[in-house]
This record gives C-alpha cells, structure tokens and sequence, in this order.
C-alpha cells in the first residue's frame, strides 16, 4: 500500500475530496497537503502534474491571518499555460487545534469565462431599430412602453404599484395607444390587470391632465 491509502487522513477525507472533485469536475482538482511535512497527501483530478509525495510548497501557516477562520479565499492564480484558476484553501485542524491538513480547491475559470464571452456578445449593442418598419405598430409600442417602465422601477407588471400602473397608463396615453380600438385587452394582458382596472387608471390619468379651467373675469 502507498501513503495515500494507508494515511488516517487521507481514508477520513477521501470522501468529501471526491464529492467536491465530483461536483466541480472536470474544471476543478481537489488537493490535500500535510503542513507538517510540507508534501502533498493526496491529489483528485489534477489539473497539474502534481502527485502524492510532491513538495506543497505551503509556506508558513503562523503567518496567515487568525481572522480568516482557516477558510482563505477565493483568490486567484495561474496556470503555466496561461489559464486562471479560483481557489480556496481551508486548514483543517485536530482536536488541540494543531494543523493537521490543508485542503485546496482549484477551479479553472476558462469555461466560465467562455460562457460569459459567448454572453456578452448575446448582449453587446445592437444597431438602431428601423423606426419606419414599426410606426404602425402599436403593439410594440406597448411592449416597448411596459418594458421602459418595469426596467424603471424594478418590478415585474403583476408587482408594480398603483402609481407605477397610473403613470404608465399615462404614458400610453400620450403615445395615443388608446385611440386604436383593441388597445384595451392587449394593455389589459401586458399588466396583467382587469380591463376595469385599466379604464380606472386611463380615465384618472385624463383627469389628471386635463388642464384647470380658467378663472372667470371678475365683475366690472
């Protein structure tokens, strides 16, 4: 048998290595060192040439701050072939509060960072709409409308206020929306309110806009 099957702290810990390396893999490797000796203990799919036996290279743990709670991370590092990983390093301690190992997780972000490409130029600016191509479309006008106001004020339609409703009623007003005979029923669906409710808020906004009448002259 080699040191990584025979080590009490290996067979105690091999588990939760393997579960981490399971979850996370293949992107990630799982690492456990022994401080006392400096040697690496045991490896769950390297991402290196790494092996059992090999030197940590942990440095000197009295240095690392107490505050920290043993958990360290997530910090970065690199890769020879340029690719960068998160890693996390934990000191597991006996029942005296001696180090008795040092787990680490390394996860290659390079996946990660080619999904996040692959988003950004999903989401990157597109070209101004052809305004000539939707001037009739007042559907879309709606939609555009509902949208503005609902990235506005943070809240999806079905969760917006009553003064959110009314000022987007009002502005839909304005667009002349309700001038065209089945606005009512598509604005109804994209608030996700009663038509009633709708007409409520649409004749309130109109008195709401509707200017002051001007005050009579007074008596000669």
């Amino acid at each position: 048998m080699n040191a990584e099957e025979t080590d009490p702290r290996v067979r105690a810990l091999a588990p939760v290595c393997e579960a981490v390396a399971l979850l996370l893999g293949p992107h990630a490797e799982v690492v456990l060192h022994d401080p006392g000796t400096d040697r690496v203990l045991a490896v769950w799919h390297p991402l290196t040439s790494r092996a059992p036996g090999d030197p940590s290279l942990l440095g000197e743990l009295d240095t690392l701050d107490p505050a920290a709670r043993d958990v360290f991370g997530p910090y970065e590092k690199l890769l020879a072939d340029g690719r960068r990983l998160s890693s996390v390093s934990a000191v597991l301690r006996d029942a005296d509060g001696s180090p008795e190992a040092v787990l680490c997780v390394n996860l290659d972000r390079t996946p990660l960072e080619r999904a996040a490409a692959v988003l950004t130029a999903f989401a990157a600016p597109t070209a101004s709409r052809p305004e000539p191509l939707f001037d009739g479309d007042w559907e879309q006008r709606v939609r555009d409308t509902v949208g503005a106001h609902v990235r506005a004020c943070g809240r999806p339609a079905e969760r917006m206020t009553r003064a959110d409703r009314l000022a987007l009623v009002a502005a839909l007003d304005r667009d002349k929306v309700f001038a065209v005979r089945r606005a009512v029923p598509f604005v109804t669906s994209a608030l996700g309110v009663s038509r009633s409710t709708v007409y409520g808020l649409l004749a309130e906004a109109r008195a709401t806009a509707a200017p002051d009448p001007a005050p009579e002259d007074p008596p000669a």
